[in-house]
C-alpha cells in the first residue's frame, strides 16, 4: 500500500536513507550535487566493501513539479522526548543513571541532533551530545539512513550504538506523522534518575538547620499595594473638653506595609497648636499598653546568653528558636476597619464614621462589605439669620447704595460680562433694537412729534433720539440719555430691586413709560424683526407658532364664514388681498387681543415683499473703485487659488472659503461691501461662482462706470425716522393661510 503523500513532498526520496535517481550516477541527489559519492568502480563494478544499492524507489512517481527537499521542509523540524541509561561501574552509590535528552529530526536532509538540557552543579559535560548529521542504521543495515518511518513514540531507537527511549513528542511532531500515515503510540512515563531522588531527598533533611533562620518577606505586599491608602473620617471624644463638639481626626490606612497615621482636623479659632500627626505612621496594636514598652522589649529575634560574661567580657549567644518569653503583639489589619467601629489609639477611642470611595470599592472587592452608610456625629449647623436689607435711600443707584450693606469696603456693582461680550456690536450685527414711537398726549403740538427708541442688548439700556421737524419749535436731538429705565408704577424707597424695561417689553404696539412720558411703539427696523423672529423663544410677540396658534383658537368656530369673506375681497382671483384689508381682519376677529407686532408677524410670514435692493451695478462700481485707487491688479493669483482650492472642479465654493481666500489677498474692500457683493454671487445652497466674481471685480478687463441712480424723492413723513424702513408687504397669499387655518379644502 503507497503511504500518502504531503503536498510539496515528492517521492523521488528513497526511505532507506540516501536519495537515488537516474542523476546520482553524476553526483547529483534530489535534484541538488552532492559533496561525495559512493561510486562504482570502472565498468559499474562494485568496489571492495561496496554493496548493491536500490537504484529506484518502490514507490511510484509523484504527478506533476516536485520542489527539494530543502525549499518543502525548510525550518521544519521534529522533536521528540527521550532518555536514555548510562553506566557508572566506578559508584557504589548509583549502578546507572537516567538522562533525560531531546531529539531533532531536521526533515529538509534527514539529519539527526541530540542534546540534553543543562542542569545546574550536575557535573555532567552535558549540551550537545551528537552533532547534527545523518545516522546509518545499526548493523546489517548500516548502508542506509534513519528517515522519519523509524521513530514514534514509545519505541527505542539506536543512535551509534546507544539506545535512546522515545518517550513523548511535541504537537507539531504528532500531526506530522499522522498525516505520513504513521500510528502513534501511547506516551510513556517519564522515569526519575534514582540517585538524584534519593540525593534530593537527603539534601532536604540535610538543610533543616538547628538555629532556622526566620526571613520576614514584605517585598511582595509592598510591590502589590504600594500608593493604595484607606482613608477613614473618625472622631474622638476628648474627656477633658466635655462641652466642645469631638475632635475630628482622619485616619489613613497603608496597604503596603499594614502602618496607620492620624491628622487632626483643626476648625479655625480652636485655640489648639498646629501640629503634623495626632498619631505618627507605624503599626497599631490592638491591646495597647497604657505605658510604652522599654526598648528592646519587642524584637524579631529571642537571643539567650549562655555562658554569661566571662574573660574579656565577652557572652556567647545562641537564638531561641521556640521564641522563650518573647512579647507578641496583635496589631489592627483593614480587615479590623470599618465604618461604626472603634479602635483603641494607646488608650484613646476613636470611632470610625465614614471612608472615602476608594475605601469603599477595596472593601467591595475584598470583603463584599456593601453597607457604607456614615455615622452623623456633627451637630447640625443654626440656620443663617436672614438678612435684613435696608431701603434704598435714594442717594446713588439702586445697586451701589446695595453693595454698601453687603461688606464694610464698597465695592462697586459688577456688570454682566458675559452679556456684554456675546451681544456687544460684532461684523453687521449691531445688537440694537430699533423703533419708531411718538407721544401719547392730548398737546396738539407734542402728537406731531417723532422718536427713535433704541434698545441695546449688550448691556439692557435705552436711549431715546427725538427727530428735528423744520418749523416745529422743538428742537430735536437726545431726548433721553442712554441708561436703564425702570418700569412705572414702583415705590421709590424699598429693600427689594426694581424692575427695568427688558427686550421683551419693547415691541410693535407697546405703550411704555419713560421717566412719566408716555410713548407708542409704531414701527421697528428690519434689524429688529429679523433679530426677534430669530430669537423666537424670547420674543413671543415675533413667533409665528404661537400667534397663529393664539389666530387659530379664535377662528375655528366661523371658519365657513371667513373662507367665504376673502374670496369677496378678491373680485380678481389673484389670491392676493392688500395688507391693510387683512390687517382689519384681524382685528375684526381678534376683537383687540392681537397687537400690532403680532398682525405684523402674521403679515411678514405670508405676505409678498417687494424688496427695493441696491443695484449691483452700482456695488461693483463702488468696488472698482476702491480696487482701483489701491492698485489691485492680482486677479489670475486669485483665479488660480479659487480653482486649487475647488477639488471637484465645479466652478463653485463656499462662501465662508471664498470670503478667507478674499482676506489672504488683502482685499480692498469694507467688510459689509465684500459680505454683500458674496451675496449677489451666492446660490441657495450658499455656493458662489468665483469665476463670475472675480470677472465681476475685474476692473481692467470688466470696468463697470461709476453712475448715481435717479430715484423719486421721498416724502419728508416716510423718512422722518432716518431707519431703513422694513420692506413694505405689498399683499397677503390667503390661500396658505386659510389652509393651516382649517385645513385643505376637499
Amino acid at each position: 500500500m503507497a503511504l500518502p503523500l504531503l503536498p510539496g513532498f515528492s517521492r523521488r526520496r528513497n526511505i532507506g536513507g540516501e536519495n537515488f535517481h537516474r542523476s546520482q550516477i553524476c553526483g547529483y541527489s534530489n535534484n541538488v550535487r552532492r559533496l561525495f559519492e559512493d561510486k562504482p568502480g570502472i565498468g559499474g563494478e562494485l568496489l571492495p566493501g561496496q554493496t548493491l544499492k536500490i537504484t529506484s524507489s518502490v514507490f511510484p512517481e509523484a504527478a506533476g513539479s516536485s520542489p527539494p527537499s530543502w525549499i518543502a521542509f525548510d525550518k521544519q523540524v521534529l522533536c521528540f522526548d527521550a532518555y536514555f541509561e548510562e553506566e557508572v561501574p566506578e559508584k557504589h552509590q548509583e549502578l546507572y543513571r537516567i538522562r533525560h535528552c531531546k531529539i531533532y529530526f531536521y526533515l529538509e536532509d534527514d539529519t539527526i541532533q541530540v542534546t540534553e538540557p543543562v542542569v545546574k552543579d550536575s557535573g555532567i559535560n552535558q549540551g550537545t551530545i551528537l552533532r547534527r548529521g545523518l545516522v546509518p542504521l545499526p548493523p546489517p543495515h548500516e548502508d542506509q539512513f534513519h528517515t522519519m518511518y523509524h521513530f514514534n513514540i514509545n519505541t527505542e531507537i539506536t543512535l551509534y550504538g546507544r539506545k535512546y527511549k522515545i518517550i513523548d513528542c511535541d504537537l507539531y511532531t504528532k500531526n506530522f506523522l499522522r498525516k505520513i500515515g504513521i500510528r502513534l503510540n501511547p506516551p510513556a512515563s517519564r522515569p526519575d534518575d534514582p540517585y538524584t531522588t534519593e540525593r534530593q531527598k537527603r539534601y532536604l533533611e540535610s538543610t533543616n538547620p538547628f538555629h532556622p533562620y526566620e526571613r520576614f518577606d514584605t517585598l511582595k505586599q509592598f510591590l502589590e499595594f504600594d500608593g493604595q491608602v484607606l482613608g477613614f473620617s473618625c472622631v474622638w471624644n476628648d474627656p477633658e473638653l466635655k462641652l466642645s463638639d469631638p475632635r475630628e481626626l482622619v485616619l489613613r490606612y497603608y496597604l503596603s506595609d499594614d502602618t496607620i497615621d492620624i491628622r487632626e482636623i483643626l476648625p479655625p479659632n480652636s485655640g489648639r497648636d498646629v501640629v503634623p500627626f495626632f498619631l505618627k505612621r507605624d503599626k497599631l496594636p490592638k491591646n495597647a499598653p497604657t505605658a510604652p514598652y522599654h526598648p528592646g522589649t519587642i524584637t524579631n529575634y529571642t537571643l539567650l546568653n549562655v555562658l554569661g560574661k566571662p574573660e574579656r567580657n565577652k557572652g556567647y549567644y545562641i537564638r531561641d528558636v521556640l521564641q522563650t518569653g518573647a512579647v507578641r503583639q496583635e496589631f489592627y489589619k483593614d480587615s479590623d476597619l470599618k465604618i461604626g467601629a472603634v479602635i483603641n489609639v494607646w488608650g484613646r477611642q476613636i470611632l470610625l464614621c465614614d471612608c472615602d470611595e476608594f475605601t469603599k470599592e477595596h472593601y467591595r472587592k475584598k470583603y463584599g462589605i456593601v453597607d457604607f452608610t456614615p455615622i452623623e456625629y456633627k451637630t447640625p449647623p443654626p440656620p443663617k439669620p436672614e438678612k435684613i436689607i435696608p431701603p434704598y435711600n435714594g442717594f446713588g443707584s439702586e445697586e451701589d447704595s446695595l453693595s454698601s450693606c453687603k461688606g464694610v469696603v464698597v465695592q462697586a456693582p459688577h456688570k454682566d460680562y458675559r452679556q456684554f461680550l456675546v451681544k456687544d456690536r460684532f461684523g453687521m450685527d449691531s445688537f440694537i433694537l430699533r423703533y419708531a414711537a411718538k407721544l401719547i398726549t392730548d398737546i396738539a403740538v407734542d402728537k406731531d412729534r417723532k422718536f427713535i427708541i433704541s434698545y441695546f442688548l449688550s448691556d439692557d439700556t435705552i436711549s431715546v433720539f427725538e427727530y428735528a421737524e423744520r418749523n416745529s419749535g422743538i428742537a430735536g436731538g437726545k431726548f433721553l440719555e442712554r441708561s436703564r429705565i425702570k418700569k412705572p408704577g414702583q415705590e421709590l424707597f424699598k429693600s427689594e430691586p426694581s424692575e427695568y424695561y427688558q427686550a421683551q417689553d419693547l415691541f410693535v404696539g407697546a405703550r411704555v413709560c419713560f421717566h412719566g412720558h408716555n410713548f407708542l411703539l409704531v414701527d421697528a427696523d428690519e434689524y429688529t424683526f429679523n433679530y426677534m423672529e430669530k430669537n423666537a423663544n424670547e420674543f413671543p410677540m415675533a413667533d409665528i407658532c404661537a400667534v397663529f396658534n393664539k389666530l387659530k383658537s379664535m377662528t375655528e368656530s366661523c371658519a365657513k364664514e371667513i373662507r367665504k369673506t376673502f374670496p369677496i375681497t378678491d373680485p380678481e382671483h389673484t389670491n392676493v388681498i392688500g395688507y391693510d384689508t387683512f390687517r382689519n381682519w384681524i382685528v375684526s376677529v381678534a376683537s383687540g387681543r392681537f397687537s400690532e407686532h403680532e398682525i405684523m408677524t402674521l403679515g411678514r410670514h405670508y405676505g409678498i415683499r417687494d424688496d427695493s435692493q441696491t443695484d449691483l451695478l452700482l456695488l461693483l462700481s463702488m468696488a472698482q473703485e476702491k480696487l482701483k485707487k489701491n492698485a489691485f491688479e492680482n486677479f489670475e493669483q486669485l483665479i488660480t487659488v479659487f480653482l486649487y482650492n475647488d477639488r471637484e472642479k465645479c466652478g463653485l465654493l463656499p462662501n465662508e472659503t471664498c470670503r478667507t481666500i478674499l482676506k489672504s489677498f488683502k482685499l480692498p474692500l469694507p467688510d459689509d461691501l465684500l459680505e454683500t457683493l458674496l451675496a449677489r454671487f451666492e446660490d441657495n445652497q450658499k455656493q458662489v461662482d468665483y469665476k463670475k466674481f472675480v470677472h465681476a471685480l475685474n476692473w481692467r478687463e470688466n470696468q463697470v462706470r461709476p453712475f448715481v441712480e435717479e430715484k423719486e424723492q421721498p416724502k419728508r413723513e416716510d423718512i422722518w425716522n432716518q431707519l431703513p424702513r422694513s420692506p413694505p408687504v405689498t399683499g397677503i397669499k390667503y390661500p396658505p393661510l386659510l389652509d393651516d387655518l382649517f385645513g385643505k379644502e376637499e
